[in-house]
């Protein structure tokens, strides 16, 4: 590195670092538009895996979310629920390891969700291991079907590591996306068990220093005309938590940016895992209908209209390329997760 890229990295970093003030300001004034509906956080215990999320009528899918993500180790949930009307306030208010705030200020204006999310990581999640989640993204990860989180996160913290990559995969149904039902309860990759192995792209942001992966069905088929404007699929959802840190967008991308670095930068491969997407369900057919009236899922949702005319059209995402899940194996063997020296 030249004493130029020198200078612009120092001045850089230093932009960041005021950014992530900024951010963490912002939490801070937005924690008055949150009010709590069941506080069981004394009951959190130290060690305890957390996570954290922002839901708005997802009483379908949380039955299954919350028992995958028990099975994993989360011990408590902590979710802030923005102006639901399909019960999910009331059945996550019932729920003996979740913590629920609620709000009806708008989600778009809270950087989706992330201001609220931040101010409730700083107060209940510095120390912990903490996932960030959609209800629509059911975390897997190399040996997930027999080693919990806890060993997860004492081997990355061996490994001197503070955060967990994953790539999210877009799941689907062979057939019309309204042609199968959903009952709470079920396992939606029954259903939605396809998905594009191969079609990813993928380029490192110099600012932030993190993941640009874009791909998956979405961008074949709804943005096939201009696939940088499609949905990127690179997440950080997994981080041992300080009250220092906040997310930049969404769960794609953190400050301090070394958190970021979820890749090996000179070639080889770090260990990473995959957040099954289940947006795709029956459901999303109304709901595009929805929340193309509302506006309140993309920072630009002019641009988004054609992608929700797309939805409410209940196309059929499968195609002769598709592939169908068989388990994690099978998605490190293509790639698309690695176990990256753990054995």
């Amino acid at each position: 590195m030249g004493r130029g890229d020198g200078i612009r990295d120092m001045a850089m970093a230093y932009r960041l670092r005021w950014r992530r003030r900024r951010l963490l300001w912002r939490s801070f004034r937005k924690r008055r538009e949150l009010r709590a509906v069941t506080d069981r956080t004394a009951q959190i215990r130290p060690g305890d895996i957390l996570c954290f999320g922002t839901m708005r009528n997802e009483a379908l899918r949380l039955p299954y979310f919350l028992e995958h993500h028990r099975r994993l180790g989360v011990r408590h949930f902590l979710i802030v629920e923005n102006a639901s009307t399909d019960g999910t306030r009331e059945y996550l208010a019932v729920q003996p390891d979740v913590s629920l705030w609620s709000t009806a200020q708008s989600y778009k204006l809270s950087r989706f969700g992330v201001d609220w999310l931040t101010w409730l990581q700083t107060r209940h999640g510095h120390g912990h291991w903490c996932l960030t989640l959609d209800a629509d993204e059911c975390l897997v990860y190399p040996y997930h079907d027999t080693r919990p989180l806890p060993a997860l996160c004492d081997w990355l913290e061996g490994q001197g590591r503070a955060s967990f990559g994953a790539l999210m995969l877009d799941m689907y149904p062979e057939g019309r996306l309204s042609a199968y039902s959903y009952a709470a309860g079920d396992d939606p990759f029954e259903r939605l068990c396809w998905f594009d192995g191969g079609n990813y792209t993928m380029r490192r942001k110099p600012d932030l220093q993190n993941l640009w992966i874009q791909g998956g069905p979405r961008a074949r088929m709804f943005f096939a005309g201009d696939p940088r404007r499609a949905p990127t699929m690179g997440k950080v959802p997994l981080v041992k938590w300080n009250r220092r840190y906040a997310y930049v967008s969404s769960a794609h991308s953190l400050l301090p940016r070394r958190l970021n670095h979820v890749y090996d930068g000179l070639g080889g491969e770090l260990i990473s895992g995959v957040l099954l997407h289940s947006k795709f369900l029956n459901t999303v057919v109304e709901r595009s209908a929805e929340e193309k009236a509302r506006q309140e899922h993309f920072a630009n949702s002019q641009l988004y209209e054609g992608y929700y005319d797309a939805l409410t059209g209940d196309p059929d995402l499968w195609c002769d390329a598709s592939t169908r899940i068989t388990g994690w194996r099978q998605l490190e063997a293509m790639g698309l997760m690695s176990r990256g020296g753990w054995v």
